[in-house]
Order: structure tokens, then sequence, then C-alpha cells
């Protein structure tokens, strides 16, 4: 029973970056934008938000853990944006193809992430981290009353603020595209932007509001990477292809964001079956679990397509008001 409460543990933990990076594909995806570069939006956060951590510390006369997590937050969401808000002018304004401009993102946020987290390595001595105060903010959560109730406690309540945060994230998407009219507009936008543009919606608004918010969701995703993963030590190459697996998760769970988490979870203990699942065989075997499931959705779900389930219709193409 133990292991299977320490193997749930490490699924939930290693499972938090890919659910922001699902959720914030899926909110792109949603008004009709394909954005491929969601594993270089995640290297900007994380790098982002371990500057802004630090930047935080060499002001602040006495460190505070909270304020630090806050910077760190903040900073990766608007380095995140920043990406997403270079994606939406290429594509939105300038109608640039949209597969090859998220390559480019990818390749962009890859490059700068490394070639800054190198350089605030160097201003530092040798390598980049954050004080133990700030790692502290970013440990499990002993909530009184609840982390100590047998099993429940450990399963649902002894893991970092951040998780709670994804889980917020994705239980407000899912309300916001159903029970709300912005939310409606939204997916009309995805959908059929010239039938949404008739009815008097700004498309480009939403599109680029969309993008922008999603490409943030994305960069708190790499930040935890940076901040909990790596535990506040600038790793190079740390998000290593967790932005290619979210891409993948947002087909395996039908561009639904409650289901989001599940998925997440799933792939989150197949990247750390190999701690708690012995089977005697190579550790490159165990590495390699999480694209081969990734390949296997793709093929499941190209072959399987439904219309509810499916991408929205306009994803991928670029609008064009004058061919309304």
């Amino acid at each position: 029973m133990d292991s299977v409460i320490n193997l749930v543990n490490a699924a939930v933990l290693a499972g938090t970056p890919l659910l922001f990076g699902t959720l914030g594909e899926i909110l792109t995806e949603k008004s009709g934008n394909l954005n491929l570069g969601v594993e270089g939006m995640m290297f900007m956060g994380a790098v982002s938000g371990l500057w802004a951590a630090v930047f935080y510390e060499s002001i602040a006369a006495t460190v505070s853990g909270v304020l630090a997590a806050i910077f760190a937050v903040i900073g990766s969401f608007l380095f995140g944006a920043l990406g997403a808000l270079i994606y939406s002018f290429l594509t939105v304004t300038l109608r640039a193809n949209q597969n090859v401009t998220g390559l480019t993102l990818t390749i962009f946020g890859t490059g700068i992430a490394n070639f800054l987290g190198e350089i605030l390595a160097q201003n530092m001595g040798g390598y980049a981290r954050v004080t133990t105060v700030t790692q502290g903010a970013f440990a499990n959560l002993n909530i009184p009353g609840l982390s100590d109730l047998p099993v429940v406690g450990k399963l649902l309540f002894s893991y970092n603020f951040v998780v709670y945060l994804g889980i917020v994230i994705a239980l407000v998407m899912w309300w916001f595209f159903k029970k709300t009219r912005v939310g409606l507009n939204l997916r009309a936008v995805g959908e059929s932007p010239a039938t949404a543009d008739s009815a008097g919606i700004n498309v480009t608004l939403y599109k680029y509001l969309a993008t922008c918010i999603g490409g943030g969701i994305c960069g708190i995703g790499g930040m935890y990477v940076s901040m909990v993963t790596t535990n506040g030590v600038w790793v190079y190459n740390c998000v290593s292809g967790l932005g290619w697996i979210a891409v993948a998760l947002v087909i395996f769970v039908a561009w639904k964001p409650a289901l989001g988490i599940l998925g997440a979870l799933v792939f989150g203990g197949l990247s750390v079956l190999r701690m708690y699942v012995p089977l005697g065989i190579p550790m490159e075997i165990y590495e390699m679990v999480p694209y081969v499931a990734t390949v296997i959705v793709l093929i499941v779900t190209s072959i399987r397509q439904s219309k509810e389930n499916s991408q929205p219709k306009s994803c991928g193409l670029n609008y064009f008001r004058e061919e309304r």
C-alpha cells in the first residue's frame, strides 16, 4: 500500500508541469491557434521564474519565501506570455504559417532559456540557485488536520502549492468553457471564426488573449521544473521534451481541461515508473516509456476520431476576414 501511495505522490509531482503545458495549449487551441511552441514557452518560464526569484532575493533586505514564489510565478507567466505574444503577432496579424511559427518558437525559447540560464550561473559564481528560504516555499505543504490523515492525507493534502494551482486552473477553465458567455464565444472563434466575426465577436482579440494567457500558463509549468523538479537550481536543458508530451496530452484528453488532470497523472506516473516498479530492464527503456505512450496516443486518437472529441475546426488555419 505504501508503494502505491508513493507512486501516486511521485506521479502527481512529475505530472504537474505536463498539466500546465496541457492547459495552456488547450486554451490556445480553443481559439483556433495551433501553437507547437509549448516546449519553448516552458523553457522561457523555467529560466524567467528562476531569474525573478533570484532578482527578488538580491533586492530584499530579508528574504520571504512567499514573495519569492510570487515573483517566480509572475515572472514565468509574463515571459511565457511574451513568447505567445510573438507567436500571435506572426500568425494572427502577419498570418504566418502556424506550424512553422510554433516550431520556431520552440527553438527560440529553448535557446534563449539555456543562454540566460548560463549567464545567471556565471554571475552567481558557477551555478545558479535560489536560497533555502525560497526552496522552502516550493516544498510540500503540511495542512493541519488534513495532511496527517491516514492514506487520504498523503494522497490529497501533501503537495506543494503549484500542484493545487494547476488543479484550480483546470477546474476554472472547465467552468469557463462550459458556463460563461466569453468561453462560449472563444469556442465559437475556434470552430468558425467567420461565423463568430459575423456575430460581432472580435476574433483577433480573442485569439490574442487566449494564446497569450495560454502561453503564460505553459510558462508556469516551466517554472515548476526549475523551482521544484530541480530544487531551485538551473539545469541546462531541464524541460527536456515535456512540452512535446503536453502537446500530445491535449489530444489524449480531447481538449477537456478537467480531464487534463487525469492525463497528467497518467503520464507523470509513466515518467517515474522506473523508481517504483523495478522490472530488471535497462534504464533507457524506462525513459522511453512516456514517449512511446505519446506515439501510441497519437495513433489511437487519429484512428478513433469523433466529432465530439475532435480538435477545433479552425485550429491551425489563419483567418482572413476578407474571405469571409
